[in-house]
């Protein structure tokens, strides 16, 4: 009988370092909320508000595209900041890394709700605007936003899956992926307080009322901060590290963490970043396309459509919970599987469901957009971080995420516009389906993963086997093997 080992003792972190599996919980939790409501904050006002501030002289379908093209910047900054600062968490440590991704994307927030627009001022400042600097100084805020969260996502999920005890790191690793529910829910209530409170059409909103939710960012970030820097470094990389203090050559990470991992892995990423195009693609047409059609096409009250955006945040949150603990009992694959199977007919029927008009349709396309989307984002916390060796995972992790981001989150918004203002908003289902189409054929190629270990290292007679094995990185063992050794010990009968 084949069992799984329990994770490899090491040495705990010095007295009073010590970390609860509560409070890693609650630190990775909390930071991609914080991240994650940055970046779900400027989606809304790319639908709401920023069309008409930093792109005035457009008309309103070229206002929208150019809109969702700075909205779109921020995914191809992605694996930029993926590599980087997978690179740093490969080689420095998990924690040292987050504390940075969280300041960076903080800042930028901040700064983009103090950036006077095309014509505008901000609080007395620039009254008259500063004309096309406007744009782009967004688009570079827009870049560091996408950059920073990069690096986020890998992190905050490496440090749940190697926290986590064998046969619950689906259940672990469910933590940061809570975060965006509770970050749409923010920025959907901060923007319907800025606008039941000055008005949906009033030009103190779009003057300084949108403005607040980035600058309240800051207090965010300083909880966010508060929590991180009292968690203690992972397991794994101590382990790691500790291999490397004892002269383990073998311990010693690769110098520049992306290149082993595209060299070693590049199949992974690719078919990790197929099988999350899926849910990339149905939840930023969720979380931020579907509030810009549901008040320009649909013309539906802001304060309705954000009102709903509040309760489609309570349903993912939900499905990606009940989804994250399933895959620890049938498999990550097996789950993600079916949020890309069911979401290949739903991306078909969506917009003729819309078009029917009224609120009733809008908050049934927006909940069934996004409870099929957490069926699959639940356990996709737990499947990438297995599926790559300790050396590299962080990197790895986040590259496979983040090209799903290009592929499901960049490209929809940014081609949806046009094609609803010409051969129909059908053909964005169309879209939708086939992307859906790619993740099942990707999904279908990973071995599950569930009961990977996530050591530090490989056992040395099986670190020498592979390194004289000229096939050990054929694209079927290393799908099988999921970028992590599996130990077996024998049957005690």
């Amino acid at each position: 009988m084949t069992t799984i080992p329990a994770e490899p003792p090491v040495t705990d972190p010095p007295e009073g370092k010590r970390t609860s599996l509560r409070r890693v919980a609650a630190a990775s939790s909390i930071g991609t909320t914080i991240e994650f409501y940055d970046f779900f904050i400027y989606g809304t006002a790319a639908a709401l508000v920023f069309p008409t501030v930093f792109f005035p002289s457009a008309d309103e379908v070229t206002g929208t595209i150019a809109s969702f093209a700075t909205f779109a910047v921020a995914f191809f900054a992605r694996p930029v900041g993926a590599m980087l600062f997978g690179h740093f968490g490969d080689r420095i440590g998990r924690k040292r890394t987050l504390v940075w991704t969280l300041l960076i994307m903080g800042l930028a927030t901040v700064a983009i709700g103090l950036l006077p627009g095309y014509e505008t001022g901000v609080f007395g400042f620039a009254e008259s605007g500063i004309g096309i600097a406007a744009p782009i100084a967004l688009v570079f805020l827009r870049f560091l936003q996408g950059f920073a969260v990069g690096g986020e996502w890998a992190g905050a999920t490496l440090l749940t899956a190697e926290y986590a005890p064998p046969g619950k790191r689906g259940l672990y690793a469910m933590f940061p992926q809570l975060g965006p529910a509770f970050a749409f829910f923010l920025s959907s209530l901060t923007f319907l307080i800025a606008s039941l409170t000055l008005g949906e059409t009033s030009s103190a909103f779009l003057d300084y009322g949108w403005r607040i939710p980035f600058i309240l960012s800051f207090a965010l970030v300083a909880v966010g901060l508060w929590v991180r820097l009292a968690v203690a470094e992972t397991p794994v990389f101590r382990e790691a590290q500790q291999r490397k203090a004892t002269g383990d050559a073998a311990a010693d990470g690769p110098a520049l963490p992306f290149l082993d991992a595209f060299r070693h892995q590049w199949r992974e990423i690719l078919v990790a970043g197929g099988a999350l195009a899926s849910l990339f693609s149905l939840f930023y047409m969720g979380t931020a396309f579907l509030t810009n059609y549901g008040t320009k096409s649909l013309e539906l009250s802001r304060t309705f459509v954000l009102t709903a955006g509040m309760g489609a945040a309570v349903v993912f949150g939900l499905s990606t919970a009940a989804s994250a603990v399933w895959s620890d009992r049938v498999g990550r694959r097996r789950v993600i599987l079916t949020s890309c199977a069911v979401a290949i007919p739903w991306s078909l029927v969506l917009f003729p469901i819309l078009e029917i008009g009224g609120g009733l349709a809008f908050v049934v396309g927006l909940l069934g957009t996004l409870l099929i989307f957490g069926i699959a984002y639940g356990p996709a916390g737990a499947l990438l971080p297995e599926l790559f060796e300790a050396r590299y995972r962080y990197t790895g992790a986040g590259m496979g995420y983040n090209l799903a981001g290009i592929l499901g989150g960049a490209i929809p918004p940014l081609i949806a516009a046009p094609l609803i203002a010409g051969p129909g908003a059908i053909w964005v289902g169309v879209l939708l389906a086939g992307l859906s189409a790619l993740s099942v054929v990707c999904t279908i190629m990973i071995v599950e993963t569930k009961d990977k270990t996530m050591r530090a290292s490989a056992p040395d007679d099986e670190r020498k086997r592979l390194s004289h094995n000229p096939t050990h990185h054929s694209a079927p063992s290393r799908l099988a093997r999921g970028g992590v050794v599996m130990r077996q010990r024998p049957d005690p009968s």
